[in-house]
């Protein structure tokens, strides 16, 4: 008889390996029901990392999606998973074990069935509480390995932690190759280990398509025994992302095993619709970079969905390495030199400091280290002399043990800056922390929510609930957009139509004298520091928008207009500035 396999939606990790955003509540169950159609799909991820966090700061609750998003799924039979970051739970630094305890019961309550619990360090410490905390809540507990590629992450290595997983109590086992660099040949024995010893524990794959290894990967899977794969749907599959389904269910199919049939009228509505999604507001913050697959992350094992961060980075640090190259005579680098550059850097550091498996948040630690390197380097200051406290607790074991040695030389570096090594179990070095939380929620007279969903927000996401809370999210998500909509606009055509575009339907503020221009004045008649008006402000007629000291000493008001929203600025603080020289363009509500 065929192996039967099966397949998951990674709806969420789609958009998180794509851009900032996901989508609203109400875009999720506007698709919800065309998962179900399609036929497909035993499975859908439908929250967990990343996913609240992003919501509150576009100014959602994301309570309310998840039990919503879930209660369609469920109606369907489709069950629901999420991704757990173990130690750090659904954000980027540790949780105490009271919040952790506590997010199981509550996602449990909204809907989901299944926790993917996974450890940046593969540090079964940091796993084997959520296991538990997941079991007493009455979840199925998934634990991942997290899959690289190094001489210490061998069959031996991850064959020893699935049998600790399991011993824990994981009733499924996820091999997250969660930046595609899994090769598939160990993909394939480590599966089949797992199967020989553990029949009845469920093999759940989930690898990134980032440099192309990710369908061989999945083939070695599923001939030695897996049981799921993750995969995604057009237009966010491949690049950076996953595997689309068809693809995978023809491979398979035509290999012999057995796979569900796809509704192909209800793909294509799906699709569709995600485009939707796409071109109302989440493209906006997606890089079109994460489209394209990268050989080149085999060599530094990043996951494929950094790519977009790493490029705003070197972006920041471009024109200074250009600057202090050119002072020592030496070359100019284009970006793309600089991205092979930090490629190669983070295949120095990560031996370094021990090998860590390149995912949430030990990732972003190496790359930062890799980064600023190439900085310091640059400067003639060496290596490994601007790391901040999050690089140095991952080097230091205060988030687990990193699987390899740490290099002598950032051992000498520490002691030289009397910082000290641990090898306490990381989540006793937490504080228990919910009854501040309920007290902090009281004084604010918030509610705790159903099921205390939102206590749990604050104690999960303290600053993004307070914003969300506040409204200030809200206001803060729409300044963002409009930003982004302004630079798509600018990419779209030339600088000179983008910029008649916005000076058509806007006010040009123009100076009424020679002088110096300031932006606020003290009491006193002295210039106020320098506090640019941001773009997007907005300006009511008669307004003042800043002042110009002129040549004679008199303090001329420059008024904004008729009102309305700024959009452009072209002077600075203290610029010398002519009559009729344009300052800045405040686009108005109505125009006459």
């Amino acid at each position: 008889m065929a192996k039967q396999i099966k397949f998951s939606l990674i709806y969420r990790d789609m958009w998180q390996s794509s851009g900032k955003f996901q989508p609203r509540k109400d875009q999720l169950v506007k698709i919800a029901p065309l998962f179900i159609e399609m036929g497909c799909f035993a499975r859908v991820e439908t929250n967990g990392g990343a996913f609240e966090q992003v919501n509150l700061l576009a100014g959602e609750n994301p309570n309310d999606s998840v039990r919503a998003y879930t209660k369609i799924l469920h109606e369907a039979g489709i069950q629901t998973h999420m991704l757990d970051r173990g130690l750090n739970g659904l954000r980027m630094y540790p949780v105490p074990d009271d919040v952790r305890a506590m997010m199981y019961k509550v996602k449990y309550a909204q809907g989901v069935d299944i926790p993917r619990i996974f450890d940046g360090l593969n540090d079964i410490r940091n796993i084997a509480p959520s296991i538990k905390w997941a079991k007493e809540a009455g979840m199925i507990p998934q634990a991942a390995l997290c899959i690289t590629t190094s001489p210490i992450h061998t069959i031996e290595y991850y064959s020893t932690l699935a049998d600790q997983l399991i011993a824990a109590g994981a009733e499924e086992i996820c091999l997250k190759d969660m930046a595609g660099v899994g090769q598939p040949a160990l993909l394939g024995q480590l599966t089949k280990y797992i199967k020989d010893n553990h029949p009845e524990i469920i093999v759940e794959y989930h690898g990134h398509s980032g440099p192309g290894l990710s369908m061989a990967s999945m083939l070695e899977v599923a001939k030695n025994g897996g049981d799921i794969l993750d995969v995604a749907i057009e237009p966010l599959a491949w690049g950076m992302v996953h595997p689309d389904v068809i693809s995978v269910q023809s491979m398979l199919k035509h290999a012999g095993f057995d796979v569900p049939e796809i509704n192909m009228d209800a793909y294509m509505k799906a699709r569709a619709m995600t485009q939707e999604f796409i071109d109302e507001w989440l493209g906006y913050f997606i890089n079109p970079k994460n489209k394209i697959s990268s050989s080149l992350l085999l060599g530094c094992g990043l996951p494929g969905g950094m790519m977009g961060s790493m490029m705003a980075d070197l972006g920041g640090i471009h024109t200074t390495i250009n600057n202090l190259r050119k002072k020592k005579g030496e070359a100019e680098l284009s970006l793309e030199d600089l991205l092979i550059k930090l490629f190669d850097e983070v295949a120095y550091v990560w031996p370094r400091v021990g090998y860590p498996p390149l995912v949430t948040p030990f990732s972003q630690y190496t790359k930062n280290i890799a980064l600023m390197n190439l900085l310091t380097l640059e400067q003639g200051k060496g290596r490994f002399v601007m790391m901040d406290d999050s690089m140095w607790g991952m080097i230091l074991g205060r988030s687990g043990k990193v699987p390899g040695e740490i290099a002598p030389e950032i051992v000498a570096l520490a002691k030289e800056k009397g910082l000290e090594f641990t090898s306490a179990d990381p989540h006793t070095l937490l504080p228990l922390a919910l009854d501040d939380f309920r007290k902090e929620m009281d004084e604010n007279g918030w509610e705790y929510g159903q099921d205390d969903e939102e206590l749990f927000e604050l104690a999960m996401h303290p600053e993004q609930y307070r914003n969300y809370k506040s409204g200030q999210a809200k206001k803060n998500f729409l300044a963002d957009l409009q930003k982004a909509k302004d630079a798509a606009l600018g990419a779209s055509v030339s600088p000179e139509e983008a910029a008649a575009f916005k000076h058509a339907k806007a006010d040009a503020l123009v100076a009424s004298v020679k002088g110096q221009l300031y932006w606020e004045f003290q009491g006193d008649g002295e210039a106020a520091p320098a506090v640019e008006p941001f773009i997007g402000k907005e300006y009511k007629e008669g307004d003042v928008f800043c002042y110009i000291v002129a040549i004679w000493g008199e303090i001329v008001t420059i008024p904004a207009a008729l009102g309305g929203k700024l959009v452009e600025i072209n002077a600075k603080q203290g610029a010398k500035v002519n009559k009729g020289d344009i300052i800045a363009y405040i686009e108005r509500e109505h125009k006459d």
